[in-house]
């Protein structure tokens, strides 16, 4: 059973620079430690990705798969699921909600839901749901607040 996990960053931007961020596939590597591979492999006619394969290799966690793609028109959310299991995964849904706040800057809140493919005990199952959280909040944060700045 897939469990469901939700965390929340607040990051120096408006929601359209998070949004671009989010939606540059291509660049995904430059930023996200563990992505070796992000590649747009169907788009929609508006030209977003419809379909991303990603290649992650994250020490014991490497793995292969694709994710379809949906999108708030204004871009607010961002959501995925995966389209068929990996050698890791068996289930992996997730969203990204942007919200704009008084000052101009963007709260990042990052749902996902994972089931592996491989039996985890619950507690370094969170633990590691956790960890892969943390660091995909924190290395767009720092990709985002990177570019604002330059």
């Amino acid at each position: 059973m897939a469990d469901s996990s939700t965390q929340s960053i607040q990051v120096q931007a408006p929601p359209a620079e998070v949004a671009a961020v989010i939606c540059d596939f291509d660049r995904y590597p430059e930023w996200a430690d563990a992505v070796k591979l992000a590649e747009v492999v169907e788009e929609y006619e508006d030209g977003y990705a419809a379909r991303v394969r990603f290649v992650l290799d994250a020490g014991p966690l490497a793995d292969d798969y694709q994710l379809d793609y949906a999108y708030a028109e204004d871009l607010s959310r961002v959501e995925w699921h995966l389209v068929a299991p990996s050698k890791m995964q068996k289930v992996l849904n997730g969203s990204y909600d942007l919200a704009a706040d008084a000052g101009g800057n963007t709260t990042v809140t990052y749902t996902l839901e994972v089931e592996l493919t491989v039996g985890m005990l619950g507690m370094f199952k969170r633990k590691a749901e956790k960890m892969i959280m943390d660091t995909a909040l924190k290395e767009l944060k720092r990709r985002v607040e990177s570019l604002a700045k330059a």
